[in-house]
């Protein structure tokens, strides 16, 4: 199973209107078939507490991201993520910019989520599995503030690359290890 790499965009319906992102949070049902989610999975051989231990440290996160967007950590991170949890990281994407997150789901060892002020979610579901870890990474924009902006923009196909990127950079820094 080593280098498996499953490209899954899910994309069904095509609704333009912009709603306010449900406060509360996702609960983190996101399955096949869900709309504006973009889902990439990839096996990774590491145990799925390890895995889980580099995403809930923010301070890693560059180390792993595909985007190229995240310059590195905010002097001020928490040492471990958990529920509620915000954060802050240095970006760039043309000019720098620091952006805050805040966990919105959290289930020590197999589910991990963040989301920013634009109200889009990115998650880690990670499975135990012969020889490592399934992980799914998902960018979830049915919750985003600006669905019809992010639409026009390409974002959700430009981001399912970078999940693609994100999930090749994990599955290398574990096999370092």
């Amino acid at each position: 199973m080593t280098g498996c790499l499953i490209r899954q965009t899910v994309q069904m319906g095509d609704d333009n209107t912009d709603t306010p992102a449900d406060s509360s949070g996702s609960n983190g049902a996101a399955e096949a078939g869900d709309e504006r989610v973009e889902r990439r999975l990839r096996f990774v051989a590491a145990e799925p507490q390890a895995i889980f231990d580099l995403l809930a440290d923010p301070s890693k996160h560059s180390l792993i991201d595909g985007s190229g967007t995240v310059v590195g950590s905010n002097a001020d991170l928490p040492v471990r993520l958990e529920l509620g949890t915000k954060f802050s990281m240095s970006m760039k994407m043309g000019v720098p910019y620091k952006m805050t997150n805040e966990v919105v789901e959290f289930e020590e060892p197999t589910l991990i989520a963040w989301r920013h002020l634009g109200g889009h979610i990115w998650r880690y579901r990670l499975r135990a599995v012969d020889g490592g870890t399934e992980v799914t990474e998902e960018f979830d924009w049915r919750p985003s503030r600006a669905k019809t902006l992010l639409r026009m923009t390409g974002t959700p196909k430009k981001n399912a690359k970078s999940l693609d990127a994100t999930l090749d950079r994990l599955a290398a820094h574990f096999a370092t290890e």
